[in-house]
């Protein structure tokens, strides 16, 4: 008579695979039930934006308009931390280190989540990589601004000193490899001038250099300097933008002037660590935008000189890698490398 031990082994194997299988649909039910249920409870504590620029800065300033909105939407405090430097590399990497809850967003800049990618040969973050896009908050153009003493009244005459005067037009940024440090980059090779640039750890601090005439003057996005150009505390000679601002319409373009190669529009977002639960950047999102759709929010952010402006974030991850193609060809055209 035939032995029934591999019968009963067949029996048993199969048996044991049932119970893996059910054991697995418990674990992956219990997983989806669990991360359910933290999207439906978060946030459960206050929220932190990182600001990898001094405070002050527009950057800063865009953070601090959109808190407290967004702090009555989440039923949490939202902190602002300054961490400033290395053209916005140390708080970036501290946001793409933290934990994917959530809790820690990133208010970030062309300068750091694009050019920084094209302009830095060891970065120890990678925007594709290491962050969940979120939104971006506004866009806004980027003037040339001087010191009221400099004896020129338009780019024209800029270019003319710097000939007349070879690196004794000095011109600040906030940081080296970043937007405003590109776009004085463009100018000079453009113009065939030598102008001395001299970067700060932020827009802010340099602005105030330009205020008291300690720099000569600096490329700066409008949401910070806006209230000094309208003061007379600085000369605006030109907006490097495709077309002159609605806010200030005096100002002539950098093309007016005859270098149509000087241009940049920068963006102001929110970034998350990458990993971050599906449902919690939802809920994020639906936040900003609602946010930034806020009357009163949008009133300032317009008001300072920016155009709001939301994406999905898979929208926004599509203009990123547009964004980062872009800022290569321009890093490529000026030559700037930063080790």
């Amino acid at each position: 008579m035939p032995s029934a031990v591999p019968a009963l082994r067949r029996i048993e194997n199969g048996r044991q695979s049932m119970m893996w299988l059910i054991r697995c649909g418990v674990a992956l039910f219990l997983a989806a039930w669990c991360a359910a249920g933290f999207a439906q409870v978060f946030p459960s504590k206050p929220l932190r934006i990182i600001v990898p620029f001094a405070a002050g800065g527009p950057t800063d300033i865009t953070a601090r308009q959109i808190a407290p909105r967004m702090t009555e939407l989440l039923g949490q405090n939202i902190i602002i931390d300054n961490r400033a430097g290395a053209t916005g590399i140390i708080g970036a990497e501290l946001v793409a280190k933290s934990p994917p809850d959530g809790y820690t967003l990133l208010m970030s800049t062309a300068s750091v989540t694009s050019i920084n990618m094209v302009t830095y040969s060891k970065l120890p973050y990678d925007t594709l990589r290491d962050f969940q896009p979120l939104t971006p908050v506004m866009t806004t153009a980027t003037i040339l601004v001087v010191h009221p003493s400099l004896p020129a009244k338009s780019l024209k005459e800029l270019v003319a000193l710097a000939k007349a005067r070879p690196g004794q037009v000095t011109m600040g940024s906030a940081g080296n490899g970043g937007t405003l440090h590109l776009a004085l980059e463009m100018l000079t090779k453009e113009a065939a001038v030598n102008i001395t640039h001299v970067p700060y750890k932020g827009a802010a601090p340099a602005v105030i250099d330009v205020i008291a005439g300690q720099l000569s003057g600096m490329f700066v996005d409008l949401p910070v300097i806006s209230p000094y150009v309208k003061a007379g505390r600085v000369k605006a000679l030109a907006m490097a933008s495709p077309q002159r601002s609605a806010y200030f319409p005096e100002v002539p373009t950098t093309k007016e002037a005859g270098y149509p190669n000087v241009e940049l529009l920068n963006y102001y977002a929110l970034f998350l660590p990458a990993r971050t639960p599906r449902e919690i950047v939802g809920k994020l999102h639906d936040a900003v935008v609602k946010t930034v759709n806020t009357p009163g929010v949008r009133e300032k952010l317009i008001g300072a000189g920016s155009d709001p402006l939301t994406m999905t974030p898979d929208e926004f991850g599509r203009f990123l890698r547009a964004d980062i193609e872009k800022w290569d060809r321009a890093v490529k055209a000026t030559g700037v490398k930063v080790e």
